[in-house]
């Protein structure tokens, strides 16, 4: 596989994990409700709930820091054709870190690929861009501008 063939597949699997990442277990329930069940899978490891430490930078690009610690569910799948699924999420969603999992070991499949990205990784991101430009919707109407405040005086 050429390099810039595994960057795009690479890239491909960052967003599916992202969206899913993103995604609470109610919401895959959601759209998993239109497709066949999953198939069995074994769990690897977890789903298990623990704490990442984060860091920031002073300044944004100054020296390192500590920032403090965020609850993370994390769960390591295999189904019975071998592909293996990962899965990290913020916060303590058992049941959604296995789903993402399962769903990861899927989307690796050329072959399911494209129905599962139509019937549930698209309208997943769909909603979560949707909820952040309504956030940035309601963000911007609430913007004071300085400039025009300080020619009032």
């Amino acid at each position: 596989m050429s390099a810039a063939l595994q960057d795009a597949a690479v890239a491909e699997r960052q967003h599916w994990m992202g969206v899913l990442a993103r995604a609470g277990a109610d919401a895959i329930d959601a759209r998993l409700k239109e497709l066949p069940a999953l198939p069995p899978h074994v769990r690897l490891r977890g789903p298990e709930i623990g704490l990442t430490m984060l860091r920031g930078r002073a300044g944004g690009d100054g020296a390192p820091f500590n920032l403090g610690e965020m609850t993370v569910t994390r769960c390591a799948v295999r189904l019975e054709d071998g592909a293996v699924g990962h899965a990290y999420l913020a916060g303590r969603d058992l049941r959604g870190a296995e789903l993402a999992a399962v769903l990861d070991a899927l989307l690796q499949n050329p072959a399911r690929r494209p129905a599962l990205m139509a019937a549930v990784i698209d309208p997943l991101a769909a909603e979560q861009q949707e909820r952040k430009a309504s956030m940035a919707r309601k963000a911007a109407a609430t913007r004071v501008r300085f400039l025009t405040m300080a020619n009032m005086r």
